[in-house]
């Protein structure tokens, strides 16, 4: 069981939850001082993820801190007219394969977001799913195959385009790569 939250409510609720959790767990989080965004009830379920926005032109992937980069980047896209829809999936294993499938088949196509490299990651996760259950545009937001390096984590998410910016225009990317 891997489990990466995007914030400090977050955390907690998923700490508590692996309380009962039986067999191996890993908790990912990062070290940056991030806004707390989630509801401190809010329920935390292993291997069930979170619909934060729901929309209807492209699908937001994220976990971590990349889910408030997402939230930030939908707000971007909505200034463009572009409606998304953010998932925060803080269980990578397992993966929530059904809001995946149920999100992508109302938007064909998606983003995947990640603090994390991309080989082995969320985004290859997700082109599993794709790929044996609905084939669609996926572009990926994470390290592209890089030592990871001492400094800011804000300025290291800048650095490897982990941010708002890049997100849309991936969301951007992957709108235009629709059959329609």
């Amino acid at each position: 069981t891997v489990i990466v939250p995007c914030d400090y409510n977050q955390t907690k609720a998923a700490t508590i939850a692996l309380g009962s959790h039986l067999g191996p767990a890993y908790l990912r989080f990062g070290r940056p001082n991030w806004p707390v965004f989630m509801q401190a009830d809010r329920p935390f379920v292993i291997g069930k993820a979170d619909v934060l926005t729901t929309g209807s032109d492209v699908t937001i992937i994220a976990c971590g801190h990349l889910v408030w980069e997402a939230l930030e980047a939908e707000s971007i896209l909505a200034e463009k007219g572009i409606n998304a829809e953010v998932i925060n999936i803080h269980t990578i294993k397992p993966i929530d394969r059904e809001a995946i499938i149920t999100s992508v088949k109302k938007t064909g196509c998606v983003v995947s977001c990640e603090e994390h490299q991309l080989n082995g990651g969320l985004g290859d996760s997700i082109a599993q799913i794709l790929a044996t259950g609905l084939p669609a545009p996926l572009e990926m937001i994470g390290v592209n195959d890089s030592f990871g390096e001492s400094g800011k984590p804000a300025d290291l998410m800048k650095k490897f385009g982990l941010d708002a910016l890049h997100i849309a225009a991936a969301a951007q990317r992957a709108i235009g790569r629709k059959r329609n």
